[in-house]
Parts: C-alpha cells; structure tokens; sequence
C-alpha cells in the first residue's frame, strides 16, 4: 500500500522526481494516466493489469463504459524511471491535471497520484472539512 505526502517540482523538461521510497516499491516498469479528481496515477505493472482486467469487464454496449474506459485507457503511458528517479509526464497529461511547476506525490493506497499542488491542498482542506462524515459514511464497506 503506497502512503505518504510529498513535494516536488517539475524541471524545464516536465520531469518529476519520484521518492525513492515510493520508486522502490513502484518498480522497474510502470503505467502512468489520468486519474480521478483532475491528479494523474501511476500503477505498478501488476496494479496495472488488474485495472486492465476491471475495464475488460464493463460491457461495451454501455456508453458510460466505454468513455470511462478511453479515457483511462488513452492517457496511459508505460514508463521507467530515468537514472535519477525521475519521470517524464507528457503535456497532455499535465495539461489534464494541470500541472504547471509545483506537484505533490502521494500514495494513494494501491497506486500513487501526482497532484497540482494548488489543487490538491484545495482538495485536501476540504476533504479534511468533512473527514468524519466520509468516515461515516464508509463504515459498511469496512465490516
């Protein structure tokens, strides 16, 4: 389970550093996407392919489905990190997130996110506003 909350910027090139604690765990080979919420995800290889198994189960007929499933599916890039742990993010993912210099990197259970850092401290105060009630509200999948 990724865990954890960090900073870092993008250089001239769209790089991002990813710590290392978290590049150990990631792996030699990855897949890099949109994600929910406006963040990219990244996927280790096996998390990947049990995406791809959840997506090969939505039915085609459905309209929903099959936006849902170009959607992820079109933004994905597998990659490797370069020799000083970094990523290269193409534009039209950072354009999606809107990313433009300051990120946050956190884990995010089963994969990790790479947020806009404005974005993200907007989503995370007001995720916190109203922590109790989500926890709340979750408790019967917890059981």
């Amino acid at each position: 389970m990724f865990t954890g909350e960090y900073r870092h910027s993008l250089d001239n090139k769209n790089r991002l550093i990813i710590p290392a604690r978290l590049r150990s765990e990631i792996g030699d080979t990855f897949v890099l996407t949109r994600g929910l919420d406006g963040c990219l995800s990244i996927y280790t290889a096996a998390a990947w392919e049990k995406q791809e198994a959840q997506l090969e189960k939505l039915p085609s007929t459905n309209k929903a489905a099959r936006a849902y499933t170009r959607f992820i599916t079109s933004g994905a890039s597998q990659q490797q990190f370069d020799g000083q742990g970094r990523i290269q993010i193409p534009s039209s993912l950072l354009g999606y997130a809107g990313i433009s210099r300051n990120c946050v990197v956190i884990g995010a259970g089963e994969n990790v996110e790479i947020w806009d850092e404005a974005k993200w401290d907007a989503y995370n105060n007001s995720t916190g506003e109203n922590f109790d009630d989500l926890a709340e509200s979750l408790t019967e999948f917890l059981k």
